[in-house]
C-alpha cells in the first residue's frame, strides 16, 4: 500500500455518466419565445406598479399658512373687560377658584388671596392682634 499516493478525482459513475444531448433542432418556434418572454416582462412590470406605488406629491406648506393665512381668515383680538398687572394679581388656577372644597386648607382671611402665608398656626392666642373676637373653645 503506498502512503503518498493521491486519491482519484474521478467516480466510477462520473465516468459512466454521460450528458444527455440535446436534439440539435429548435423546439420551439422564435415568435412563440418572443410572445413568452412579453408576456413575462408585462406581467413582472404590473406586479412592480403594485408593490411600489407611485410616492405622493409632498406639501411643502406649514400650519401657519394652511391654517392662518387662509383668504377670509380675520383674526380677533378679545376685548379688555378690566385692566391687569401681572405683576400684582393674583394666579387664577383651579385651586383658587375651588379654594373652599379643598380640605385641610387654614381658614381664608383674604378671598382674593386664599394661599398666602399663615402664621395662625405658631402665633399663640393671646397674642393675635388682628383678630377683634378671640375663636370660641368648642
Amino acid at each position: 500500500m503506498d502512503q503518498e499516493s493521491k486519491m482519484e478525482t474521478v467516480t466510477t459513475l462520473k465516468a459512466a455518466y454521460i450528458p444527455p444531448k440535446g436534439p440539435g433542432v429548435r423546439l420551439r418556434g422564435i415568435r412563440s419565445e418572443l410572445l413568452e418572454k412579453h408576456i413575462a416582462q408585462m406581467i413582472s412590470e404590473k406586479i412592480d406598479a403594485e408593490r411600489s406605488p407611485p410616492t405622493p406629491k409632498t406639501d411643502f406648506c406649514s400650519t401657519t399658512q394652511r391654517d392662518y393665512c387662509v383668504e377670509g381668515f380675520v383674526p380677533l383680538t378679545p376685548e379688555i373687560t378690566q385692566a391687569h398687572d401681572y405683576k400684582t394679581d393674583q394666579a387664577i388656577t383651579f385651586w383658587s377658584e375651588n379654594y373652599q372644597r379643598i380640605q385641610g386648607v387654614t381658614a381664608v382671611q383674604t378671598p382674593t388671596a386664599p394661599f398666602r402665608k399663615s402664621a395662625l398656626f405658631s402665633t399663640p392666642i393671646s397674642e393675635r392682634l388682628d383678630e377683634l373676637q378671640l375663636p370660641s373653645d368648642n
